[in-house]
């Protein structure tokens, strides 16, 4: 498993915090960090993170994402690093009730995967319509992520709610996905470990 590029992760941090302040904190708020963020604004981040607003690195956008899944979508692996170490949370939901997880393995992200995972994501939290990360990783084909996700004890029987498939049924239903599906059926049922 990759561990943080702490060297990447540090040049953000530096660079964040050589950056000057250039705002006061009055009037600040979290849709202009996640703008900032997704903006690879870092001067602005930081002035907005040295004003200790709490849950500002939680905060979300004006679409219902936070700066950690918009890091993701974008496969920023600084970003993506850098607010992980500053505590975001692994598990905050999106739009759509999307967690950061699914964020990763619907884009096939999988350096994130792993640092979600390492820093405490929910494996098997699903999002609005009951996807699970490893159903989306199923239905994205994200081999290397639904393999790390089953190594985490992801339980490939979850149904989710918009069909009642589970990711072995999806997997199942895809010939794209077969090599996932050999990868479930391998998995001991947890109640045998």
């Amino acid at each position: 498993m990759k561990v943080f590029n702490f060297a990447v992760v540090a040049a953000l941090s530096l660079a964040l915090m050589s950056a000057p302040a250039w705002a006061d904190a009055n009037g600040l708020n979290g849709l202009q960090f996640v703008d900032a963020v997704s903006k690879n604004d870092s001067a602005k981040a930081r002035q907005l993170l040295e004003a200790n607003v709490p849950g500002m690195i939680d905060a979300r956008g004006s679409n219902g994402d936070t700066a950690l899944i918009v890091a993701i979508n974008r496969r920023d692996e600084q970003w993506t690093g850098f607010l992980l170490l500053q505590k975001a949370d692994p598990n905050l939901p999106g739009k759509n009730g999307d967690t950061p997880l699914i964020a990763a393995a619907r884009i096939g992200f999988d350096q994130a995967a792993e640092w979600l995972m390492e820093t405490g994501a929910r494996i098997n939290a699903a999002n609005r319509m009951g996807e699970t990360p490893l159903i989306v990783a199923v239905q994205q084909h994200q081999s290397q992520i639904a393999r790390a996700l089953l190594q985490a004890g992801a339980d490939p029987d979850k149904q989710d709610s918009a069909q009642g498939y589970s990711a072995r049924d999806y997997a199942k239903r895809d010939p794209r996905a077969r090599d996932i599906l050999q990868m479930i059926n391998n998995k001991r049922p947890a109640s045998t470990r």
